[in-house]
C-alpha cells in the first residue's frame, strides 16, 4: 500500500516539477509530432494532453499505475475534440496487443519505471512496424563533473522523488533496446540544476 507522502504529498510535488515552463517547453518540442493512435507510457499529470494535434491523432490511451496521478490526467487541459483514455498500467507489462499504435510517446518517464529495458521492449511491440516512439527525458549527463553529483545525489534523490533517477542514459538505452534512433536533441535545461537538467529528445522507429 502506498504511504501518505506518497498519496498525498508526492503527486503535488510532482505535478508543480513537471509543470515548470522549462519543462513544459521540452513537451511541446515532441508531443505535436504524435499521429494515429497514440499511446502515451506514464501519462502522469496529463500535461501533455494540450500539446496533441487532434488533426493529426486519432485517439490517446494513457497508462500510469498511480490512481492519484491518472485523476490528475483525466482533469487536464486539452483539446476537447481529443479522444482520451486514461487507464491503470504499467510501461514495463503493457495491457495491449502487439502492433497496435501508430507512436508511442514517453516524456520524463524512463527514469522512473523499474526496468527501463523491459518498458522499452514493450513500446516496441506495441508499435506498429514504421510506427514513432517519440521521446523527451532527462538522464545522465555527458559531463563526467555532473555524473559523478548524480552518482552521488541519485539514492536519495529516488526514494523523496517517487523512483525517479537521474543517473539513466537516455537514447543509448532506446537504441539498445532495438529501435533506430532517427534524430536526437540534447543541452541542459535551462534555469534548472544541471544534476538533473541534462535532457535528451527525438524520435526513433522499431
Amino acid at each position: 500500500m502506498a504511504s501518505l507522502y506518497d498519496r498525498l504529498v508526492l503527486p503535488k510535488i510532482l505535478s508543480w516539477a513537471c509543470s515548470q515552463n522549462p519543462i513544459m517547453r521540452q513537451r511541446q518540442k515532441v508531443v505535436p509530432a504524435a499521429e494515429g493512435r497514440v499511446l502515451e507510457l506514464g501519462i502522469g499529470m496529463g500535461h501533455n494532453l494540450r500539446y496533441y494535434d487532434p488533426g493529426k491523432v486519432s485517439s490517446v490511451t494513457g497508462v500510469d499505475p498511480s490512481p492519484e496521478l491518472r485523476a490528475y490526467a483525466v482533469a487536464a487541459e486539452r483539446d476537447p475534440r481529443l479522444s482520451v483514455t486514461v487507464q491503470d498500467g504499467t510501461a514495463e507489462a503493457l495491457p495491449f496487443e502487439d502492433a497496435s499504435f501508430d507512436s508511442v510517446v514517453c516524456t520524463f518517464t524512463l527514469c522512473s519505471v523499474c526496468t527501463p529495458a523491459a518498458a522499452l521492449s514493450e513500446a516496441r511491440r506495441v508499435l506498429k512496424p514504421g510506427g514513432r516512439f517519440l521521446y523527451c527525458e532527462h538522464g545522465l549527463s555527458p559531463d563526467e563533473g555532473v555524473a559523478r553529483w548524480q552518482r552521488r545525489i541519485d539514492p536519495l534523490w529516488s526514494r523523496l522523488l517517487g523512483g525517479c533517477h537521474v543517473t539513466r542514459p537516455v537514447t543509448k538505452s532506446i537504441a539498445a533496446a532495438g529501435f533506430k534512433v532517427e534524430r536526437v536533441e540534447t543541452m541542459y535545461l535551462p534555469k534548472t540544476p544541471r544534476i538533473a537538467g541534462w535532457n535528451e529528445w527525438g524520435m526513433a522507429r522499431p
